[in-house]
Parts: structure tokens; C-alpha cells; sequence
């Protein structure tokens, strides 16, 4: 599938189904390719061994018209276009209340109006210039969740130069909605991974829980020298991790990731590497995730500790510079050594 939605980036979690094993059932189904500018890996068992691949393209196309800020014709990029006749549909609108929820939780770490700041240093949509400063403080005043409401299936913007990305909630979005689509199809058992969020249910054709690594998060933005931290095992839950080691580029030797904070408006600068979220849907996980490396450790794990099923699992360095983690109390129970 040549759609593309997110900006390109290979996935930050290591999928570890152990296919070369022989499976306790053999009707288990694999299905891969490109979606959202990134990649997809889908195993499931199908109670009648249906290959579900045409059915899973043809929902892709469907969520790419909402969300997707590649797509001209999608409602996203509509609103942000200011098309005074769109109207949101069932997944705008569903991304739409969890950002808020997720805003409002995490003090506004988490903010899908950041497009603007995103753009400017050079990271997201489009082509940016990543050799110049961004001048901040004019961009500043289009940034803010409070400054956007949903009435009536239409997004009302208190200032028309406000854009709107969903690129750090939609990937585990879509991972939820291919699940979805897959207990339509009677499926019981079954892993949705995009771009490294997942989505999962049942077990995995050796008859255990989804395994699933998390990596270290050195500097590899090629994926050339993969290391695990550690392997968890879960099942009906969603899990996201959220990194700056993948995506950043360097000038006058300083490093700039991707994620910004949406109040100073610049890339965030703390010790804090990854941040992996396991809770009810992709979708939560994925936005709290994103917001847990704006906020940092400290903040990250007393946030996470007042949502209810949700537990996360941080990766940072010390004064040292050595590699320390740190997790909710919850997050034991899914790790396998």
C-alpha cells in the first residue's frame, strides 16, 4: 500500500512472534506493507482462515481520508486548510476526545495543535528547512488544545492560522480500528502493529502472550544496530513507545529531536529516551507516550499512576550518562526478564 500518512520512521518496538517455530495452529494468518509512511505487520487467526488483506487495505484507505495531513482531500487537511464545508467523522472525532483527554491530563504536554511549531523545525508534513532557527515566539500564539472546539461535527478554531497534527495519536488509532475490523471478521487472537504501535488480543501461534521488545534507545537512525532493553508479554491491550533517537538531525552540533513541547515551543531537551505506555487502546497509549517525553520522568510516572490500566516503562540516562529505567509499579507483571 503506497499511502502515506505519518512522517517515515521505522518502528522503535521489535516484534518478536518467533515465526521460524513451528505454531500450535497453522491457520495463523501474516500480513505486511507500507501504510501512513510507515510500515504495518498484522498476524491473526481467522476462524475460517480467511486472508483478510483486501478488507484491511480498503479501512486503511477510509482512516487515511480522516487523519492523514499527506491526503489534500482528508478531513484533517481540510480543517487545516480552513474548508469552512467539512465535517468530522466517526475518527476525527474519536482522535478529537482522547487528545483532549490526554491534553488536559498531562497539563497540555500533549497538544495536537503543534503543527505549526512541528513544521517549523523542520519535522513533520512537507519539506522544512532544518538549517535555520525558527522565530518561536510568532508561532507560540497559534499553539494551545483550549483553542479549538469540536460543536456540531465541525472544528471551530479561534484563530484561522491554527493547524492541527494527529501524527503522534493515529498510528495507534489505526492499530485499534484494524483490530476492530478483525473482531468484526470473528477474529479472537490476532497482533496489529504500525510503525511500532500495537494492538493485541487473544495468543500468539505458539499459544502464549504477544511478544514484544522493546529497544534500547541508542542513536541508530538507520536501525543498523538494534538492541533490546527488555521483552514484555501482553494481551488485550494497546502499547506505544514514543523516542528521540530515531528521529533528530544535528546543527552547528547540537542535537534537535522531533518532539516539541508545546509550551516553550522548542524540541525537548531532558535525559529521558524512550517511553513505553500500555493501556486499554493503542490510541491512549501512543498520545500518553508522546506526552511522557515532553514531561519527563518525574512527571511521567505520577501521570500515569492516576489512569486508571494504564502502566509505563521509561528508559534514561543518569548523571553518568549510563542507561537507567524506571516503571509504574503495575508494569512488572508484563516483563519476561
Amino acid at each position: 500500500m503506497k499511502q502515506k500518512m505519518l512522517p517515515a520512521v521505522l518502528p522503535i518496538l521489535s516484534l518478536l512472534l518467533l515465526t521460524q517455530c513451528k505454531p500450535v495452529n497453522k491457520e495463523y494468518t501474516h500480513l505486511e506493507g507500507e501504510v501512513f509512511g510507515t510500515f504495518y505487520h498484522i498476524t491473526y487467526l481467522h476462524p475460517k482462515g480467511k486472508n483478510l488483506a483486501k478488507e484491511v487495505e480498503d479501512k486503511f484507505k477510509v482512516f487515511d481520508l480522516s487523519l492523514s495531513t499527506y491526503n489534500p482531500n482528508s478531513i484533517i487537511s481540510r480543517i487545516n486548510k480552513n474548508d469552512t464545508t467539512v465535517t468530522t467523522d466517526s475518527y476525527f472525532e474519536e482522535m478529537y476526545d482522547m487528545a483532549r483527554q490526554v491534553s488536559e491530563k498531562s497539563g497540555g504536554a500533549f497538544d495536537i495543535t503543534v503543527a505549526p511549531l512541528v513544521g517549523a523545525w523542520g519535522f513533520g508534513y512537507g519539506n522544512h528547512d532544518q538549517n535555520s532557527q525558527p522565530n518561536v515566539d510568532t508561532i507560540l500564539p497559534y499553539i494551545g488544545f483550549h483553542k479549538v472546539n469540536l460543536q456540531n461535527h465541525k472544528l471551530v478554531k479561534a484563530d484561522s492560522r491554527i493547524r492541527l497534527d494527529a501524527s503522534a495519536i493515529a498510528k495507534g488509532q489505526g492499530s485499534d480500528v484494524i483490530a476492530q475490523l478483525l473482531r468484526e471478521q470473528g477474529c479472537e487472537n490476532y497482533m496489529v502493529e504500525i510503525g511500532g504501535e500495537v494492538t493485541c488480543r487473544g495468543l500468539n501461534p505458539k499459544g502464549e502472550k504477544w511478544h514484544i521488545g522493546i529497544d534500547k534507545p541508542a542513536d541508530d537512525p538507520a536501525d543498523e544496530n538494534k538492541e533490546l532493553q527488555t521483552i514484555i508479554a501482553i494481551t488485550d491491550a494497546g502499547m506505544a513507545t514514543s523516542g528521540n533517537y530515531r528521529q533528530y538531525y544535528f546543527r552547528n552540533g547540537k542535537k534537535y529531536a522531533h518532539t516539541i513541547n508545546p509550551h516553550t515551543g522548542y524540541p525537548v531537551q531532558h535525559n529521558l529516551l524512550s517511553a513505553t505506555v500500555i493501556a486499554p487502546t493503542c490510541m491512549q497509549a501512543d498520545a500518553y507516550a508522546t506526552a511522557f517525553m515532553v514531561v519527563g520522568v518525574d512527571s511521567s510516572l505520577q501521570i500515569c499512576s492516576t489512569v486508571p490500566d494504564m502502566d509505563c516503562y521509561l528508559i534514561y540516562t543518569n548523571d553518568k550518562g549510563e542507561y537507567k529505567t524506571a516503571q509504574t509499579a503495575g508494569f512488572e507483571k508484563y516483563l519476561t526478564k
